[in-house]
């Protein structure tokens, strides 16, 4: 019987430490995301162990659970209900047992602080920072960006095999409305994430797609509509909170509501039509013609250094590169390099199920995330498989550098593979699934990708994983899992 969010969302409340310890709820595609006052109140191994987890990922103060695709979105609801009622409950509760400072809402509230100032003085740097908050703008548009790029996905097809003909002006109107307008809503987001304000952010990013650019002039040349795309308004939202932070606490109260937000979108207002549009322009028209070239003249080493390194690389921060390549060309070349990474989890995951066969709390993990695996959910495999046994996370690599190897020898023979949207990865990627000579071709090159990295995934571990095989447990159920040797 399928377990209920509500009942996933119960259990795993008090395993983080209670409704005191929960500072904040989010959720992306497929985590909940909990930032938390004391991250040490946090029974790791109990998360894993409640059905409907797939894996579990401790960012400093943040604790992400996997929970999957479709899933997380539910559970995150359930979750935050039952942690309203938990802390109504709680505020109805005599203080008798939560009077000293480890114990009560305050002193948890302030270790956590101190604990928070801790971990990032010792491991957080201000690109990762700035990556992280990046990532936080543009995380929440991928479900739009499915949406939009499967039903433009459908359009190309109806309009290659002659089909619905009075139909596919509708899709393609659908498809295309969210990508016109991307620029407002990464302003907005981004002006939220920074600390503007949002609306602010969306209406001086909107310039960018305004028709009235294209009778301004910056540095000689006219700009047109959409210069610059998310690069330009991600700039522009930047600014514009940058000025207005500026001007609050500087205008007097009774003129804070006139003055601050006129003269925040005239300045950021100007200098994105007078200097941003155009950079950003550059910038991105440079990210496009880069990526053509680097697979029309590298493909295979581009490929295998894509697909190889993506794993250990995961915090480059490319959802920017990958929104502005679909706003180009239609389509992003780098997903499908990158999502051959995941066929090497995959293959190296079945090579580990093979080799320790009197495993079987091993057997059981990867049973159980196998599926995730093969739809592009790869944190179950990685955490609860291959990290943790050391040697097969390389191998893992390995397949997926042949994989992504695979699929940019075809780009460099012409035929270039892209996804719609960016988010789904592995057989999930298929309906996003494009390219140069049509959907069909480009399909069948991304099944061959995902089969050599498969192949090569599991060839490499079950080789090199020998050691490994030799000091498993003969016990089943031994709860230490074996080394990698």
């Amino acid at each position: 019987m399928q377990r209920s969010p509500y009942d996933t969302a119960t259990a795993l409340l008090p395993l983080v430490g209670g409704p005191a310890n929960v500072i904040s709820v989010a959720h992306c595609m497929t985590r909940l995301r909990l930032g938390l006052a004391d991250p040490e109140r946090v029974d790791g191994e109990a998360v894993r162990a409640v059905p409907g987890v797939l894996g579990v990922v401790a960012d400093g103060e943040t604790l992400q659970v996997v929970i999957g695709p479709g899933a997380v979105v539910p559970v995150t609801t359930a979750f935050e209900a039952v942690l309203a009622a938990a802390a109504r409950a709680t505020a109805h509760e005599p203080n008798d047992d939560r009077t000293d400072a480890g114990g009560d809402a305050t002193g948890l509230a302030a270790r956590g602080a101190g604990l928070k100032a801790a971990r990032d003085r010792r491991n957080a740097t201000p690109l990762k920072r700035a990556l992280r908050r990046i990532a936080d703008v543009f995380v929440p548009l991928i479900p739009a960006l499915i949406g939009c790029g499967v039903l433009a996905g459908l359009d190309g097809l109806l309009v290659n095999a002659g089909l619905l003909t009075g139909l596919t002006p509708a899709l393609a109107a659908i498809a295309s409305g969210f990508m016109a307008l991307i620029s407002v809503f990464v302003g907005y987001n981004t002006a939220k994430v920074f600390g503007g304000t949002p609306v602010l952010g969306g209406a001086v990013a909107a310039i960018v797609v305004s028709p009235g650019v294209a009778k301004v002039t910056a540095f000689g040349v006219a700009l047109s509509p959409g210069q610059g795309g998310v690069l330009g308004a991600l700039a522009a939202a930047l600014l514009a909170t940058y000025v207005e932070k500026r001007c609050r606490g500087r205008v007097p109260d009774a003129l804070d509501v006139l003055l601050t937000p006129t003269v925040t979108v005239l300045v950021a207002g100007l200098a994105t039509l007078y200097g941003l549009m155009y950079v950003a322009g550059l910038v991105s028209t440079a990210i496009g013609t880069a990526a053509n070239w680097l697979l029309a003249t590298t493909g295979p080493l581009a490929g295998l250094v894509l697909g190889g390194l993506f794993l250990p690389l995961v915090m480059l921060g490319l959802i920017p590169i990958h929104t502005t390549l679909i706003q180009q060309q239609g389509y992003t070349v780098l997903l499908p390099l990158l999502a051959m990474a995941g066929a090497g989890q995959v293959g190296a995951a079945l090579a580990v199920y093979v080799r320790l066969r009197h495993d079987t709390s091993l057997r059981t993990t990867i049973r159980s995330a196998l599926p995730a695996g093969l739809l592009g959910v790869g944190e179950p495999l990685i955490y609860g498989v291959s990290l943790p046994l050391g040697r097969p996370f390389l191998t893992a690599c390995a397949g997926g550098a042949a994989g992504g190897a695979f699929v940019g020898f075809f780009a460099m023979l012409g035929d270039r593979v892209g996804a719609t949207a960016i988010g789904p990865s592995g057989w999930a990627l298929f309906p996003l699934v494009t390219g140069n000579r049509g959907p069909a071709l480009a399909a069948a090159v991304y099944a061959g990708g995902l089969l050599t990295g498969y192949a090569v995934g599991f060839l490499a571990t079950y080789v090199g994983f020998r050691g490994a095989a030799r000091s498993a447990p003969n016990a089943p159920g031994d709860p230490s899992p074996p080394r990698s040797s």
